[in-house]
This record gives C-alpha cells, structure tokens and sequence, in this order.
C-alpha cells in the first residue's frame, strides 16, 4: 500500500500520442523536408524533445522544440483525457493522499497542453523536464520528486505507459504500475502492477 501516487503524464493522464506524432510530423515535413512515417516518430513518446529531435538529425533543439510546440495548436482537439482519471484524481485527493506528476512535458508544455483540462488541481507536485538536467529513463525526475514532497521511495509508486517510465522507477527505487489503458507494448515492459482502469489504482491506497 502506497501514501504517494505519482503519474506520468502523457499516455498515463491524458491521450496526446495522436497530437504529440500529427504535429512532429508536420513539423518533420514543413520545416526541414523530411517525410517520416508515424510509425518511425514512436520513439518519441515519453521523452522529451531534448532527446528525441537530435535523433532525427535537427540540432537546434530550441528552434525544433518551439516549431513542433506551435503545431501541437493544430490537433489540440485530439488531445482528451482517459476515461476515470478525474475521478481518479478526485478520490485521491479525498483521501488526502499525496499525489504529483513526473513528466517529459516542458512546463510550458504542460501549461499549454494538460492545464486546460483541470487535473491540475488535484496534484500536489509538479515535475518537468525544466527541472533536471537528466530525463527518463534516468531516475533523476523521480529523486527530483522525492526531494521536493520529501517523499520516501518505499511508500511511493510512479504510474506510467513506457519503457522509459518504468526504467526511470526502478532506478529510482519507486514501485512501478503500467496504464494498460495507454500502452502500446504491454508485454515488452516490466511492472510490479498493471492497471486495466485507472480506478483499479485505488485498491493500493494505503488504509488511514
């Protein structure tokens, strides 16, 4: 049982795979000429463009960050919240449990794309990629968390839908549950929980 609930955000909150490919793919193709198959961009999801643009040979990360950014506008409406995350989150904060998110998004990135929802007030702590110098798969995020909640790992678990998430909570010594509901390679990723339904997250709320 668990007194810390942290989540990833993107594919574990709210569904912005089809935003986040849509709009690099333009981006790909609009700025620098590149014709790149969504299937090719998967990579990128779950880490940020820090890491990723440099993969697909752009080396001003700046400029390739705020151009992809500003197309993320153009499929703002494909981006949705999971069906029970809100009252996921609202149970939690019932239950004065301490929750938060750790995520690759920017903060602006996260002010643009998940504070518009109103998730945000039923979390206590914030975790972007602004905030350390390493990112996922490093467990840097998550240690950033733990020091800033004054959290323990052993009573802390990290939810989250990749590879990279579940490295990044096994690095950091957090107990890591997979959203089955936003993964795309369920069998491929190790976790100590598998959710189907973001409400089978309650069941590890540690009893008062």
């Amino acid at each position: 049982m668990y007194e810390i609930f942290i989540f990833d955000v993107d594919g574990t909150l709210i569904d912005t795979e089809e935003a986040v490919m849509g709009s690099l793919q333009k981006m790909l193709k609009v700025h620098f000429n590149l014709s790149v198959p969504q299937q090719d961009l998967k990579f990128v999801l779950g880490i940020p463009g820090a890491v990723s643009l440099p993969r697909l040979g752009i080396t001003d990360i700046e400029l390739g960050n705020q151009l992809w950014n500003n197309y993320m506008a153009d499929f703002k409406k494909t981006i949705h919240v999971f069906d029970g995350i809100q009252q996921l989150l609202s149970t939690l904060k019932e239950h004065s449990v301490t929750t938060g998110v750790v995520t690759s998004k920017t903060y602006q990135e996260y002010q643009n794309d998940f504070v518009p929802f109103g998730l945000a007030d039923d979390l206590n702590y914030i975790v972007c990629a602004d905030d350390t110098e390493l990112h996922k798969p490093h467990p840097d995020p998550l240690q950033k968390f733990l020091q800033i909640s004054e959290a323990i790992a052993e009573s802390s678990i990290y939810i989250g839908d990749t590879i990279y998430d579940y490295e990044c909570a096994r690095d950091a010594g957090i107990d890591f549950g997979l959203a089955l509901w936003g993964c795309k390679n369920p069998d491929s990723i190790p976790a100590k929980y598998k959710f189907e339904h973001p409400k089978d997250i309650l069941s590890l709320i540690k009893p008062q």
